[in-house]
């Protein structure tokens, strides 16, 4: 979902450091990819929608000065923070590791709060959480009057029962079960820890909580105020890189606001972090790559330029990358922001060299028609990326390693190999989705790639899992048959013994001699590796394969 965020326009020229009109916000708003979508001039209030979500610095006052400050040619380069280094800490303890295990912090000292201030940072820290942070799952935030709290902070996992606290918007004590089941903000997120036997709690070294992440904060330690000038920051989630873009993007919002950041240090049981983490990540290109994907040739002073005015630094074909930027991949990704920068309607268009008539290929042809006969089965259509990581495919899901492409330079270890197999990536679907009405029958169609020696191939897979109380492996042979007799053709089935099939419930189908499709009963043990209740019978056609024998 496309953010849209409320500013307000005086405050947004106070960051600038310079008074800017209706006119050129418009203008410059399209650099960032966004616009106006209503401005109030009584209330002071605009509203902007952005059309990226790999931006979250961007949802904020304080981010879209920053990067406006660099548009107008009033700061360049990647703007620096200073940090004072930690003199507190948050002790975490091993008991959270299965459940919640990463965090991160800082201490923001400085003027009093002020109301709009507050409601920004409250924003910030809501469309984050939900939209980067995956709805609080990946990533959850917490602000907290530091003056009240003692430190050390403690982040450790108790047993719901044993702790009681007053929540935000209550004026009672709950234990943290009862915060899940009669809180809103428990019975909107409390799925995400709810399975656990203990939940993760932050409390301070005089036993005084601050909050159960990813629900609620204490109507004590937890409650920030306006006059506030010394405040906690902290994000717990269960993925790192998420959890340190959080922490520095609040870092440097703060520090737009003439706040001083003092780090922390983050004690783990074997190692110690401190935090913010604002490491600058490099990237190369090249000019022959710029003049191939914008055509059009710059100088190495012209790229510096650009590019510092994309708020990146630059030497000599090496990109630094900003604290508050994990969405560069590629350097496709930076050669975007110079054209972006240098202006899109600069860029002279060129006559078409050829002229071709598009249609559609048979192997496509095939597909559409495999997918529709699925969905003749009263199967639902789903789609993944093709992106995961080997203990999904592998550990959880117990197959063996076809031959495996893995991601160089990952930026995430939950995208770090390209899959192999749809049917881990489906029992994960399941697996997030056991509040949905049962019976459930989902299929996938997409390419999977393995490795052969050194050549790399990809196939088209058609995958069906289905589950319920009375799945068996006949009705997946079922399907098989369905689908085969859509091409007039009867497999032939051979008992197979596979790590992730129920021994004696699983077979592949061959035809013509070749195998082109495996199938049975998941096993008990990938089951509740995946924390699935009920059976899962699951089918995979490799359809490249069939297509190839038939045409």
């Amino acid at each position: 979902m496309m953010p849209t965020i409320n500013i307000s326009f005086k405050d947004l020229n106070s960051l600038i450091h310079k008074k800017i009109t209706l006119p050129q916000m418009e203008e410059l708003i399209e650099y960032a990819k966004g616009e106006v979508e209503n401005y109030d001039e009584q209330t002071d209030e605009m509203a902007i929608s952005l059309d990226d979500t790999n931006l979250p610095y961007l949802w904020s006052s304080e981010g879209l000065a920053r990067f406006f400050k660099g548009v107008m040619g009033e700061e360049a380069g990647i703007p620096s923070i200073k940090t004072e280094e930690p003199r507190r800490e948050i002790i975490t303890d091993k008991s959270v590791h299965p459940i919640r295990p990463f965090i991160a912090g800082f201490v923001a000292k400085g003027g009093k709060l002020s109301d709009y201030a507050l409601r920004q940072f409250v924003q910030l820290q809501e469309k984050f959480c939900d939209n980067y942070g995956r709805k609080r799952k990946n990533a959850s935030i917490g602000l907290y009057a530091s003056k009240k709290i003692k430190f050390p902070v403690h982040y450790k996992a108790v047993r719901p029962e044993s702790i009681s606290f007053v929540p935000l918007e209550f004026d009672r004590p709950l234990n943290l079960r009862q915060i899940i089941e009669e809180h809103p903000k428990g019975k909107e997120y409390g799925s995400i820890i709810s399975g656990h036997d203990h939940f993760p709690i932050l409390i301070d070294d005089a036993g005084k909580v601050l909050s159960l992440p990813p629900i609620i904060n204490s109507n004590d330690l937890g409650k920030l105020e306006v006059g506030d000038t010394e405040f906690l920051f902290e994000c717990t989630g269960t993925d790192e890189e998420t959890v340190n873009l959080g922490t520095a993007i609040f870092a440097y919002a703060l520090a737009d606001r003439g706040y001083t950041i003092e780090s922390l240090t983050m004690k783990y049981p074997k190692t110690a972090v401190k935090t913010p983490v604002l490491i600058q990540d490099e990237i190369k290109i090249t000019q022959t790559q710029i003049k191939e994907l914008i055509g059009i040739e710059l100088a190495e002073s012209e790229i510096k330029k650009l590019l510092r005015k994309a708020r990146y630094d630059y030497d000599n074909g090496t990109v630094k990358i900003p604290p508050f930027r994990k969405d560069i991949l590629h350097p496709f990704d930076v050669i975007e922001d110079i054209a972006i920068m240098h202006g899109y309607g600069k860029i002279e268009s060129l006559p078409m060299q050829t002229y071709t008539v598009g249609g559609t290929l048979a192997l496509q042809k095939f597909i559409d028609k495999m997918r529709l006969g699925t969905i003749g089965l009263q199967y639902q259509e789903t789609f993944s990326p093709v992106l995961t990581n080997k203990k999904l495919l592998y550990e959880q899901a117990r197959f063996s390693d076809p031959g495996t492409v893995e991601i160089d330079n990952f930026t995430s270890e939950t995208y770090s190999v390209v899959r192999t197999t749809l049917i881990p990536i489906l029992l994960d679907l399941l697996s997030k989705n056991k509040h949905i009405d049962y019976p459930q029958k989902v299929f996938e169609e997409g390419i999977v790639t393995r490795r052969h020696d050194d050549a790399v191939v990809d196939y088209n897979f058609l995958t069906l899992v289905s589950t319920h109380s009375h799945t068996t492996f006949t009705e997946a042979k079922q399907a098989a048959d369905a689908i085969l007799s859509l091409l007039g053709i009867k497999g032939k089935y051979e008992e197979i013994e596979h790590s992730s099939f129920i021994s004696g419930r699983a077979a592949r189908i061959l035809v013509d001699g070749t195998e082109i499709a495996i199938l049975g009963e998941i096993h008990p043990q990938v089951l509740d590796n995946f924390k699935l209740e009920l059976p899962v019978t699951a089918l995979e056609i490799n359809l490249s394969g069939l297509f190839g024998l038939k045409h």
